[in-house]
C-alpha cells in the first residue's frame, strides 16, 4: 500500500525559498578552489573581538544557558536605556522576525515592507496566512517615502522596514523616517530592522532612540552578526514599545533558544565596543574604495551605510554569481523581479576585495 501522504500547511508549503549565501565548503568543491573569498552573508572580514575568545575558553556546555538572557538583557538595558522588561534575546535577529509574525498575525492579515528587501520579512508573514503587499525602492535606489505612505493607509498589521536597507545599502534621514513614522497608523506594529545600525554614518538617525519618543507600537531588531562579528553563534535582539508587546513575542519562541556561548560571546562583545569601532571605521574605508573601482567600470552601486555593495552589473546575476565562483569568490546574486542584473557584495579583507574587482574587470573585458 502507498504511503498516505500528510496534509501540510498550505501557508507554509508554498513559502518561497530564502536566498542564503553559499557555504564556503560547497564553493570550494565547485570551483575546485581553496582560497575562497566570501563576500556574500555580509559577515565580519575582521573576525571577533579577541575578548569574545577569550570569553568563549571556559564555556561548559554540559549545562543549560539561561533562558531569560538575564547576564545579556541587563547589559543592553544599561547600554540603551530601557527597561529589560522590553528586550528580547533571539536566535538571530531572524528569530525575532519569526515570533513577532507568530505572536502578531492572523490568516488573512496584511504585512507591508519594502522590496527589495530581507527575505524573512516576506517568507516569515506568509507562514503565517498573512499577505505582502511590497514597496519598491525608486529607480535611483532611495527608499521610495511617498510610496511607504500610501501602503500604511492600508493599515497593514505589520509594517516592516528596514534602515539601512538589506539588500540595498541605503538608511534614512532624519527627514524621511519622520515622514513616515506620522504616517504609521496606530492599529500597525512598525518592526524597524535595524541589523546595520553600527555601520551609519552622518545625519542617519538612531531609530531605537527616535521611537522611544513616540507614543506608537514599534519594535526595533538589532544584531550581533554584523558589526560585532558574531554570526555563526546566532544572537540579536529586539527592544519593543511595551511589555505587553514583549511577553507576548517571549511566548511565540522556544524556551531555551539562545545558546550559553552566544550569550558569553554578545556580553564579551559589548564589553569591547573599542573593537568594532576600529573594524566598522575599517571596513567603511574598504567600501568606499571598492565602490569607487566599481563605478570605474561603469557599474552602479547603491550608496550604503553597511558593509556591502549592492551592484548593478548589467548582466544576469547568476551569470555573474559562475564567473566570480570560478575564480573561488562568493557573492550573492539577486533573485527578485526587476532586480536579477544585480549582486550583493559583502565588502571583505583588501585581498579579497581586489580579487573580486580583478575578476569584474575580467568580465567587464578591462
Amino acid at each position: 500500500m502507498p504511503r498516505t501522504e500528510i496534509r501540510l500547511n498550505p501557508h507554509v508549503a508554498a513559502l518561497p525559498p530564502y536566498n542564503a549565501g553559499m557555504n564556503i565548503a560547497v564553493a570550494r568543491k565547485i570551483s575546485g578552489r581553496d582560497d575562497i573569498a566570501a563576500l556574500a552573508s555580509n559577515e565580519n572580514p575582521d573576525g571577533c573581538s579577541p575578548k569574545v575568545l577569550a570569553a568563549l575558553a571556559n564555556l561548559d556546555p554540559s549545562r543549560y544557558c539561561d533562558p531569560a538572557c538575564t547576564a545579556l538583557r541587563g547589559a543592553l538595558s544599561e547600554k540603551l536605556g530601557v527597561a529589560t522588561e522590553r528586550i528580547v534575546i533571539g536566535n538571530g535577529s531572524e528569530e525575532m522576525i519569526a515570533a513577532i509574525c507568530r505572536a502578531v498575525l492572523c490568516p488573512g492579515a496584511m504585512v507591508a515592507t519594502v522590496s527589495p528587501g530581507f527575505g524573512l520579512h516576506e517568507i516569515e508573514a506568509l507562514a503565517n496566512g498573512a499577505t505582502v503587499d511590497k514597496v519598491a525602492m525608486r529607480v535611483d535606489l532611495a527608499f521610495d517615502v511617498p510610496g511607504i505612505i500610501a501602503a500604511l493607509t492600508k493599515s497593514p498589521a505589520i509594517f516592516f522596514l528596514s534602515s539601512p536597507s538589506n539588500p540595498v545599502g541605503p538608511a534614512l534621514d532624519a527627514v524621511s523616517l519622520d515622514r513616515i513614522l506620522a504616517a504609521v497608523p496606530p492599529e500597525t506594529l512598525l518592526v524597524l530592522d535595524e541589523a546595520y545600525f553600527e555601520y551609519v554614518t552622518g545625519d542617519v538617525p538612531d531609530g531605537l532612540a527616535v521611537l522611544s519618543r513616540s507614543t506608537m507600537n514599534y519594535v526595533v531588531l538589532r544584531t550581533f552578526s554584523k558589526a560585532y562579528g558574531l554570526a555563526g553563534l546566532r544572537v540579536g535582539y529586539a527592544v519593543f514599545s511595551d511589555e505587553r508587546l514583549a511577553r507576548a513575542v517571549t511566548s511565540s519562541k522556544t524556551p531555551f533558544n539562545v545558546n550559553t556561548a552566544a550569550q558569553i560571546a554578545a556580553l564579551a562583545a559589548l564589553e569591547d565596543e573599542a573593537w568594532m569601532k576600529a573594524s566598522v571605521a575599517s571596513i567603511a574605508a574598504e567600501r568606499a574604495r571598492v565602490a569607487d573601482a566599481v563605478s570605474a567600470l561603469g557599474l552602479r552601486a547603491a550608496r550604503s551605510e553597511t558593509n556591502f555593495l549592492f551592484i548593478d552589473v548589467g548582466l544576469d546575476s547568476q551569470k555573474v554569481f559562475d564567473h566570480l565562483l570560478s575564480h573561488g569568490i562568493i557573492v550573492k546574486p539577486w533573485k527578485e523581479k526587476g532586480y536579477e542584473t544585480f549582486i550583493r557584495m559583502t565588502v571583505g579583507k583588501r585581498t579579497e576585495n581586489d580579487r573580486f574587482i580583478a575578476a569584474l574587470q575580467m568580465l567587464a573585458g578591462q
